[in-house]
């Protein structure tokens, strides 16, 4: 995650004075938009696959019931985990009131999955017609009501927990215990909880959990069986990841993959 970057390319996207400009693509699995960023408030929604996007603040994967509400001029990177159908929303920016000038995951309703389903069937919108500024209108509403859910991986500031963060980023499923984790990063780990809970709001345990789940998610849409994910993503047996994945999705990994290809399939 520390990982000296790239610069970072401009990337121009809307008509001249359309309210909405979208763009949808279908993208292998591996796929790969280096750093970028746009002139336009975003919304990136996947019908299909899983996307990890990277921002200089963190990390953020999304399975198909979750979009990112990413604000202009905020640089990101995205890679594709499994066949995604990408569907974008390019907004004009102050479009949208009420939604955070920082990025930030949100629950896609059954009806505005559809809405963006529609939307993408057009490349731009105004409002020159009833209809469309109905559609707008619509769509902003559920936007901005839509709730948020913290499947996000803050990105460590301090460089004794981002050297914890880049190794277990690199190995999200390592056995290496956390005492040692933390000395190889030149702090004890009292020393390291403390910190990452003043970079993160989060613990060192709980932002691991989430590193997992987030590894996970990208190997299920892969196509890899439970088992095998189980043990890549460091656990100990596959009850012990069910467990988990239903804790923090409300589904097991079978029923919550079945249910998205069944949603695809309508």
């Amino acid at each position: 995650m520390s990982k000296k970057r790239q610069l970072t390319r401009f990337d121009r996207v809307g008509a001249p004075g359309a309210l909405i400009t979208t763009f949808r693509q279908d993208y292998p699995d591996g796929f790969f938009f280096d750093e970028h960023y746009h002139d336009r408030d975003q919304i990136i929604f996947a019908c299909q696959g899983v996307m990890t996007v990277e921002t200089p603040q963190g990390m953020w994967v999304l399975p198909t019931s979750r979009a990112l509400w990413i604000p202009s001029g905020m640089p990101h990177a995205v890679r594709m985990a499994g066949a995604v159908s990408l569907r974008t929303l390019y907004l004009r920016p102050k479009l949208v009131r009420g939604l955070p000038r920082a990025c930030a995951v949100m629950n896609i309703s059954p009806l505005l999955k559809e809405l963006i389903l529609y939307t993408c069937q057009f490349e731009v919108l105004n409002n020159r017609t009833q209809a469309r500024r109905h559609l707008i209108g619509v769509i902003l509403d559920l936007l901005v009501s839509s709730p948020a859910v913290p499947l996000q991986l803050p990105r460590p500031v301090d460089p004794r927990s981002l050297k914890v963060a880049d190794f277990l980023y690199s190995d999200p499923g390592s056995s290496v215990p956390t005492d040692e984790i933390c000395s190889r990063a030149g702090a004890c780990k009292r020393t390291i909880e403390r910190l990452f809970q003043q970079d993160t709001r989060m613990t060192l345990g709980r932002w691991r959990q989430q590193l997992r789940l987030m590894h996970s998610m990208r190997l299920l849409a892969q196509g890899m069986k439970i088992n095998a994910v189980a043990l890549e993503a460091g656990y100990g047996s596959p009850s012990a990841f069910i467990l988990m994945f239903k804790s923090a999705l409300g589904t097991t990994p079978g029923q919550y993959f079945q249910e998205a290809q069944a949603n695809n399939l309508e």
